[in-house]
């Protein structure tokens, strides 16, 4: 066996920066804080972007591609699991899933209002019937979320009882695999991820955020 270093700083930050955002966003909008709900979901917006850029010209075990695998091959990890340097096919499947919710669920508050004084910044470009569908769709969509979140928690148990430190994992960011299943490099300096991050997080704090942030700080 060999340690082998498999997540870079930008996707082990990333992975326990959105577990907090999400974590805000549901208390916020449970408290009716919807100013903090707002800045807490462009904060979300900024990482997910970064992470999708991040899949494309990242570390290998961040690459999108890497997500990509065949129901067969899904079934087959399944029923024998193995090492792999980064997600397990399963795994890939899983984030694609919290990818398709999350982004849904950002473009949806985007296009969101309540009708009387908050909008979200692409409301006022949507029809009405589109903002309601926005609306209905942006609450149906974090249930689901939730739904997706418990059956993540419940895969990491799982793995972990199988002897798979799944969370140890994504906090040190390296692995324990056989010696001929590793490679010297996988991931790359991240500095690039966080420079594109801060650079989307400034963007949006002196756009869409200003107004949200101004009465927070108010």
């Amino acid at each position: 066996m060999t340690t082998l270093k498999v997540w870079d700083g930008f996707i082990r930050c990333f992975h326990w920066f959105l577990v907090v955002s999400i974590a805000v966003l549901y208390f916020s909008i449970e408290e009716g804080m919807i100013e903090l709900h707002f800045v807490a979901g462009f904060f979300t917006l900024a990482l997910i972007v970064t992470r999708l850029i991040w899949g494309i010209i990242g570390s290998k075990t961040a690459r999108l591609s890497g997500l990509l695998h065949s129901p067969r091959a899904i079934l087959k990890a399944l029923k024998t699991p193995s090492d792999s340097l980064g997600h397990s096919a399963p795994g890939s499947c899983m984030v694609m899933v919290f990818f398709i919710i999350i982004i849904t669920q950002l473009i949806t508050g985007l296009m969101s209002s309540d009708g009387i004084l908050t909008d979200g910044p692409l409301a006022q470009y949507v029809s009405s019937d589109t903002i309601d569908f926005a609306n209905w769709l942006h609450e149906l969509n974090f249930d689901i979320l939730l739904y997706a979140i418990g059956l993540h928690v419940l895969a990491i148990i799982v793995y972990r009882i199988k002897g798979k430190p799944l969370v140890k994992a994504m906090i040190t960011g390296s692995k324990e695999l056989k010696a001929d299943d590793s490679e010297a490099k996988v991931t790359k300096a991240s500095w690039p991820a966080w420079l594109i991050f801060i650079s989307l997080l400034v963007l949006l704090i002196f756009t869409w955020a200003k107004e949200p942030l101004s009465y927070l700080f108010s």
